[in-house]
Parts: C-alpha cells; sequence; structure tokens
C-alpha cells in the first residue's frame, strides 16, 4: 500500500538534498506513517487505517468517527 495517510491525505514530498558546497542532489520526505487499530464504538468494530502523527492528533481531537466522516468526505478512504 502507497505511504499516505487515510485520515489527512499526507504523502511523500520530493525536494533537494543541499550539500556545503551548494551541490544539489533529489531526495524524498517520508511521512511520520503508523498502522494503527482503532475501536470504532459507533459500528462495535476494530478498524485498522494507516495514520499519520498528525492524523492520530485530529482523530484525538474530533474524535474518530468524525475525522473518518470527513476524510471521507475529502476523498482520502472510500470505506472503512
Amino acid at each position: 500500500m502507497s505511504k499516505v495517510c487515510q485520515i489527512t491525505g499526507k504523502k511523500v514530498m520530493v525536494g533537494n538534498n543541499v550539500s556545503h558546497s551548494n551541490r544539489k542532489t533529489k531526495r524524498k520526505f517520508f511521512v511520520n506513517l503508523f498502522t494503527k487499530k482503532l475501536y470504532l464504538p459507533e459500528e462495535d468494530r476494530w478498524i485498522s487505517l494507516k495514520v499519520s502523527a498528525a492524523g492520530l492528533r485530529i482523530i484525538n481531537k474530533n474524535g474518530l468517527a468524525a475525522a473518518l466522516k470527513n476524510a471521507q468526505q475529502k476523498g482520502y478512504i472510500t470505506n472503512f
């Protein structure tokens, strides 16, 4: 599966390594992803998500059901 957060939609970014002599080579900035099993009490089941650290903070702040609904509206997840 790709390295994309299912709550925030964050994905790998591309940039440059810049040396002391100012030479530039391509590099990737990876997302801080975790595979987490979270309990959804509305449906009385566990779901498995690939979530970034920022996504976990959003889940803690807004609640899992609200975060899933928002992510589904934005098109980050199709079904959960």
